[in-house]
C-alpha cells in the first residue's frame, strides 16, 4: 500500500531509511530540519510504502508553496529529494509504485519538470550517486529521468595544513591594492547578504542568514572587501552545525581570476585548522569548472560523484 505520511510514522520512517541507505543515514534532527519544518512541507507529498503494517519504503516529493526569493514559485518544477526501499523488500515493484505515486502528486499540481535530489534549500545529496545506488539509477532512468550534468563531493585532510608562501604573497599584493580578507563583523552583515543576493544563487544568501540566526559565529564567514564594498565571501560550519562542512564561497564575477577566491579558500582552511578541525568537505561543485580546479590545487580530492537528473512529465489521460 502506498499512502501519505502520518505523524506517528517518523521513527519507523527514519529506521527504514537508515536500513535502506546506511551510507546516507539520517538522524531525527535531520528529518525534522529538512522535512517536517521545510517551508514547503506537504504531508501529501511524503509517501509511505507499507506492507503488513510495516513501513518498507518512502519518497519525498516537493513543490514550492513559498518562493525561494521574490514571488517565484517555479510553477512548472517539482523535486524528489529522496526515495528508498528496505533491502528485504526490493525487486517487488515498491520503488516503481512510489515513483508512480509521485508522478500523480506532481501532475495534480501542474508540475512537468521534475528534478531528482537537487532541491534548495533542504536537499540531502545533490543528485544520484550511481556507484552507490546502481539499482536506483536503473529505476529512475526507467521512469524517464536523464542526467543533466555531474557534480562531485570533495574532501581535504587539514592535518598539518599551512598557507603556502605564494598565497601569502598574493594576499599581500591584493592588500596593496586595497583588498582585505577578514572575518565577518556586524557592520558588513547587510553588505555580504546584499552581495550574495546580487551575485549568486539565493540559497547562498539563505545559508549565511540561517547560519547567523542559528548561532554559528560570524567569524565562520570570511569576507573579501575593498573599503566598504564586499566582493567575496567563504563560509564554513553553516549547514546543520557541521563545523567541517565548507562552503559556499565565491567572488564577484568581475574579480574572478584575481586570486581573491584562492585567498579566501586558503584563509578559511587555515582558520578551520586553527580551530582544531581535522578535515574540510563539501557536497557540490563541477569537477572541471574553475572552482573544481582550485579545490584540487588546494589538496581536495573527489569522494563521490552525483548525477543531477531531470524528467519531463506529460498529462496522462485514461
Amino acid at each position: 500500500m502506498i499512502r501519505t505520511f502520518r505523524s506517528t510514522d517518523a521513527a519507523a520512517w527514519i529506521a527504514c531509511w537508515n536500513q535502506a541507505m546506511p551510507q546516507d543515514g539520517i538522524s531525527e534532527r535531520i528529518f525534522l530540519n529538512r522535512v517536517l519544518t521545510d517551508v514547503n512541507f506537504d504531508r501529501e507529498g511524503v509517501l509511505v510504502a507499507e506492507e503488513g503494517g510495516r513501513i518498507v519504503g518512502g519518497l519525498i516529493a516537493v513543490v514550492r508553496s513559498t518562493p525561494m526569493m521574490g514571488t517565484d514559485l517555479e510553477p512548472e518544477s517539482g523535486w524528489i529529494t529522496a526515495f528508498f526501499v528496505h533491502p528485504d523488500y526490493r525487486r517487488r515493484g515498491i520503488g516503481h509504485a512510489l515513483l508512480e505515486a509521485a508522478d500523480k502528486y506532481f501532475l495534480a499540481r501542474g508540475r512537468q519538470q521534475i528534478y531528482f535530489a537537487s532541491y534548495a534549500p533542504n536537499y540531502f545529496v545533490p543528485g544520484l550517486d550511481r556507484a552507490q545506488y546502481p539499482i536506483a539509477a536503473h529505476l529512475l532512468e526507467s521512469h524517464g529521468f536523464r542526467t543533466l550534468y555531474q557534480a562531485v563531493a570533495m574532501d581535504k585532510n587539514l592535518v598539518g595544513f599551512a598557507i603556502p608562501d605564494e598565497v601569502r604573497d598574493l594576499e599581500a599584493r591584493r592588500r596593496g591594492e586595497g583588498y582585505l580578507v577578514e572575518p565577518l563583523t556586524l557592520p558588513f552583515v547587510a553588505a555580504v547578504l546584499e552581495f550574495t543576493q546580487r551575485e549568486f544563487d539565493p540559497d547562498w544568501t539563505r545559508a549565511i542568514r540561517e547560519a547567523i540566526k542559528a548561532g554559528v559565529p560570524m567569524s565562520h564567514t570570511l569576507i573579501a572587501r575593498r573599503q566598504d564594498v564586499v566582493v567575496g565571501f567563504a563560509l564554513y560550519g553553516g549547514y546543520d552545525g557541521v563545523a567541517e562542512r565548507f562552503g559556499p564561497f565565491g567572488v564577484a564575477s568581475s574579480l574572478r581570476g584575481t586570486g581573491l577566491g584562492k585567498i579566501l579558500l586558503y584563509r578559511c582552511l587555515e582558520q578551520m585548522r586553527q580551530e582544531g578541525l581535522h578535515g574540510a568537505w563539501f557536497l557540490w561543485t563541477g569537477e572541471n569548472e574553475p572552482a573544481g580546479h582550485l579545490y584540487r590545487r588546494a589538496g581536495f580530492s573527489v569522494t563521490r560523484r552525483f548525477d543531477i537528473m531531470k524528467k519531463t512529465l506529460t498529462a496522462r489521460h485514461p
